[in-house]
């Protein structure tokens, strides 16, 4: 009968989530979502100090890179807790990625936008 508690009390155990494994995946959510963020705001300053918006070799490789760091940070993140089937963890930190990412696109689309409307109105002609 003891042997039976204590392999239900492992079986417990082993099933429940790996909360430092889950925070350091929380860790790694947040990175990537700065880097995302910053990679978005070097994009939009980067769009207004230069000529007709464009950008140079050097900020869209910094661009790119820090999208795709945080892009392999966030699937790896993803992948542990789906292992761990921390699906609580997975879910929330996925939806809050997505929430604050969609809300910088947002941003980014729309000083787009308004940089487009400036130059047109300061064009003659225009």
């Amino acid at each position: 009968m003891h042997a039976l508690v204590l392999m239900a009390a492992d079986a417990a155990a082993s099933d429940s989530p790996n909360l430092w494994g889950a925070l350091g995946c929380a860790v790694a959510f947040s990175a990537s979502l700065l880097a995302t963020l910053d990679a978005f705001a070097d994009l939009i300053l980067a769009r207004g100090g230069s000529p007709a918006g464009r950008l140079t070799p050097g900020i869209g490789m910094k661009f790119a890179s820090k999208l795709i760091a945080a892009a392999i940070a966030v699937v790896s993140a993803a992948i542990v807790l789906a292992l761990d089937n921390n699906w609580f963890a997975f879910t929330t930190l996925s939806i809050a990625f997505v929430v604050v990412v969609g809300i910088g696109v947002i941003v980014l689309l729309r000083q787009a936008k308004a940089t487009t409307a400036a130059t047109a109105r300061a064009e003659p002609g225009g």
